[in-house]
């Protein structure tokens, strides 16, 4: 007999965890032990659901590497006693919170499952009761009595992605993110299907390893017709800076400047790494595609490849976390680690 998958919900904050107070008009945030009873379809979910939120629910914007490691504490805390987690957060962050959690989380055996809502849970048109719903069954799908997702997922609008391959693209609209590089991992219509060749495999002899230390000192250096030599020098030389995300152009350009290239090589001396990510929603940085990118190459910027600006900025503060030394930072950032680059 099949044992009920437990799934845990975990509630950060965000717009899905408020309800409209009919008297006063104003939002304020539910209570998610009564979620049985204000969502009565999860009593037809074949599972187990436990609730559990932060003290004080956190807005998407003040989101922040402290919570990371409190929403790894609680699966970590919680894992042995958890068939799988749903986290709800705010959309607004939550891709940069699903792709640092992905690299936090190493052999995953256990789904995560990230969503959450355009509307409140309350709103007569809401977007939550659906995305809440399916995360849930998303998270409790088991295969054997073993979980058919095995890695961090962000679920929204019937659609499940790989969560370190996506982008919030929109702040009025249900379909509010997308996978641009890599295609989507399952898709809920009648029936809740899985692109099964993309799916992760857990390594059954590997267990949970956490890892908490996240480095904060990094920056975005984006590119733009114009940009002066006081604005890149001012950005390059803030102080304790330990590593730099560089946004170019189409696959990887940037401008070919004396002046331009010398603090980017003056910056690379003081072992400080860049990494090359496309201002593209869609395609890949190719160092040496063009002139323009070949000095880059040469002078030893890191490509990102296919990797979004989410995902790059938390695998740069996981690996320069683990103190990874700047002689390996290089092979370590162009090597898939979570899936979320191609190649």
């Amino acid at each position: 007999m099949a044992n009920v998958p437990n799934i845990l919900l975990i509630y950060t904050g965000g717009t899905i965890g408020m309800i409209k107070d009919y008297k006063s008009n104003a939002l304020k945030a539910f209570d998610f032990k009564q979620i049985k009873e204000k969502i009565p379809e999860l009593k037809l979910l074949d599972c187990q659901v436990k609730t559990m939120a932060f003290d004080k629910p956190i807005d998407s914007s003040n989101m922040s590497p402290k919570y990371w490691v409190q929403i790894v504490d609680i699966i970590e805390n919680n894992y042995d006693k958890f068939d799988g987690f749903v986290i709800l957060s705010g959309t607004d962050t939550m891709s940069y919170t699903a792709s640092a959690i992905s690299f936090m989380l190493e052999n995953l055996s256990k789904p995560v499952i990230f969503t959450g809502s355009q509307l409140p849970i309350g709103d007569l048109r809401t977007d939550a009761k659906e995305n809440l719903i399916t995360a849930i069954q998303i998270a409790g799908t088991q295969v054997n009595n073993k979980p058919k997702i095995v890695e961090v997922c962000l679920y929204f609008e019937y659609k499940l992605y790989r969560a370190n391959r996506t982008t919030k693209v929109s702040a009025n609209q249900f379909e509010a993110f997308h996978s641009h590089n890599f295609p989507l991992l399952g898709e809920s219509g009648v029936h809740l299907t899985f692109n099964e060749a993309l799916l992760h495999k857990a390594n059954p002899n590997k267990r949970l390893i956490v890892r908490k230390r996240i480095e904060d000192n990094i920056v975005i250096l984006k590119l733009f017709p114009g940009i002066t030599k006081q604005v890149v020098k001012s950005i390059l030389n803030i102080p304790d800076i330990k590593g730099v995300l560089m946004e170019t152009y189409g696959s990887g350009n940037a401008p070919t400047d004396k002046w331009f290239i010398d603090l980017l090589k003056l910056t690379l001396n003081n072992k400080i790494p860049i990494v090359n990510v496309t201002q593209c929603i869609n395609g890949s940085v190719q160092l040496g595609f063009y002139e323009t990118s070949s000095i880059l190459k040469e002078i030893g910027i890191i490509s990102g490849k296919d990797i979004t600006t989410e995902s790059a900025i938390a695998k740069m503060k996981y690996l320069l976390g683990e103190g990874i030394l700047f002689k390996d930072f290089k092979v370590l950032f162009e090597k898939p680690l979570r899936g979320e680059m191609s190649y």
